[in-house]
């Protein structure tokens, strides 16, 4: 591709992309397309339906974004003609911002629709003619079901992220969604993995799609550098706030809401700004969090899984597993909060000695090359409180399905009720934090 002086406007012109789009497209210094715009927007303008396998952060909002911003009619009230199904409520508002930010022009009515708003409102936005509904599955098909909402005027709908809601039970939903739209509509799908529930969904949802695969039969590993550090379970807190002093914007993973809370408060005692995020906060201090991270006003954010793939934040400098993830897929999705859109990334995982083989095998079976485990980092003493966090409270999905997901449908994955949970242990914190 040719670099001009507005390589953004002329790069995205070529794929036929509208000038008002290209134009709003530039003055965000959205300056070339990536390899999945380029593979999937000539296509998708078209009206054929497109199935992408991508990484997480490999640009797939524009590449279903643009297509569906220049398709979508007008809606009637109550009748909206294009649909974004996604995973999680963070997600869900994060692809509505960047929809408005490269619509600008549009003029289209853009909602996003999850659990935990009053409905009221939301179905006020509907009937003011909302064009595109970005949604968590359940509060949508709520809608539906009513008969509050009608699908029938969909002319484009995304199914984003298509293996997490199949790993988050929301497929029985999505199938139930596709069923009340009309069935030459345009269907877009993207996906880490085409496997399982995936696949059913192409074949029995899709038409001749166009398939585009960046990642092949490689394994699905993020381009960042991956380490794991032993360390001590009390070394553990003054390790975590040294690493956010040297590499600053830091994901903080952990695997249960009381750890989240736990681990934020230990780093705030160590001297470091931070926030937390799970599904036991309401939705105005998920909100702002987020927000707090994203504009810089905290240097680490303590996550869950279920927030894995609602946290679209760019320059995340390291992610941190303090909790080792449960399997290799919750390794990539936490991994790829970082190093995303070609930028470099850190991904670290702080293990005690008896836990290194496991993370090591984890990170194996996640397709990543990983560095042995490195020394134990420097004493700490002030800010060495050492929270040890176990599965007693996995945080779970925000949003759950209205329909159960089928048995089985998780590949054998307990319940947290079958989790067998043991007590936290603290260390008794100190009396004053060590001076940042």
């Amino acid at each position: 591709m040719t670099t001009t002086s507005n390589p953004g406007a002329a790069g995205f012109r070529a794929l036929g992309v509208p000038a008002d789009i290209c134009a709003a497209l530039a003055a965000d210094d959205i300056n070339e397309p990536f390899e999945i715009q380029t593979a999937c927007i000539p296509d998708a303008l078209a009206g054929k339906d497109l199935c992408g396998r991508a990484a997480t952060g490999s640009g797939k909002t524009l590449a279903f974004g643009i297509p569906m911003l220049t398709r979508v009619s007008q809606a009637k009230p109550f009748h909206p003609t294009g649909i974004v199904l996604v995973p999680t409520r963070e997600l869900a508002k994060q692809v509505r911002f960047d929809l408005l930010s490269m619509g600008k022009e549009r003029r289209r009515y853009i909602l996003a629709v999850y659990g935990g708003t009053p409905y009221g409102s939301q179905l006020n936005s509907f009937r003011m003619g909302a064009s595109i509904i970005v949604a968590c599955p359940g509060r949508l098909l709520d809608y539906v079901r009513r008969g509050q909402v009608s699908l029938d005027s969909v002319e484009v709908c995304v199914v984003d992220e298509a293996d997490r809601l199949a790993d988050l039970g929301f497929m029985d939903d999505v199938r139930e969604l596709l069923d009340a739209m009309p069935s030459n509509r345009q269907t877009l799908l993207f996906s880490a993995t085409l496997d399982g529930d995936v696949d059913e969904l192409i074949k029995n949802y899709q038409s001749e799609p166009v398939m585009v695969d960046l990642i092949g039969d490689q394994p699905d590993a993020t381009p960042a550098t991956h380490h794991i550090q032993t360390v001590r379970p009390i070394e553990k807190t003054g390790a975590a706030a040294n690493l956010v002093r040297d590499y600053g914007r830091t994901i903080v993973f952990v695997r249960t809401r009381e750890g989240a809370d736990s681990v934020r408060e230990s780093l705030q005692a160590s001297g470091i700004q931070a926030g937390s995020i799970h599904g036991g906060m309401s939705q105005g201090q998920r909100e702002r969090s987020l927000e707090s991270f994203r504009h810089g006003r905290v240097d680490a954010l303590v996550a869950t899984d279920v927030a894995a793939r609602g946290i679209h934040i760019d320059g995340v400098e390291l992610v941190l597993h303090w909790d080792i993830a449960m399997d290799p897929k919750d390794y990539t999705h936490r991994s790829g909060r970082t190093a995303r859109a070609g930028s470099a990334g850190t991904v670290i995982t702080l293990v005690t000695d008896r836990q290194a083989q496991r993370a090591q095998k984890i990170l194996k079976l996640a397709g990543v090359t990983v560095e042995r485990p490195g020394k134990r980092p420097r004493p700490v003493e002030a800010d060495a409180e050492g929270v040890i966090v176990d599965a007693d409270d996995i945080d779970t999905a925000d949003d759950a399905p209205v329909v159960n997901a089928r048995p089985g449908q998780h590949g054998g994955v307990k319940t947290v009720s079958e989790l067998a949970a043991r007590p936290r242990v603290r260390s008794r914190r100190p009396q004053s934090p060590r001076p940042s």
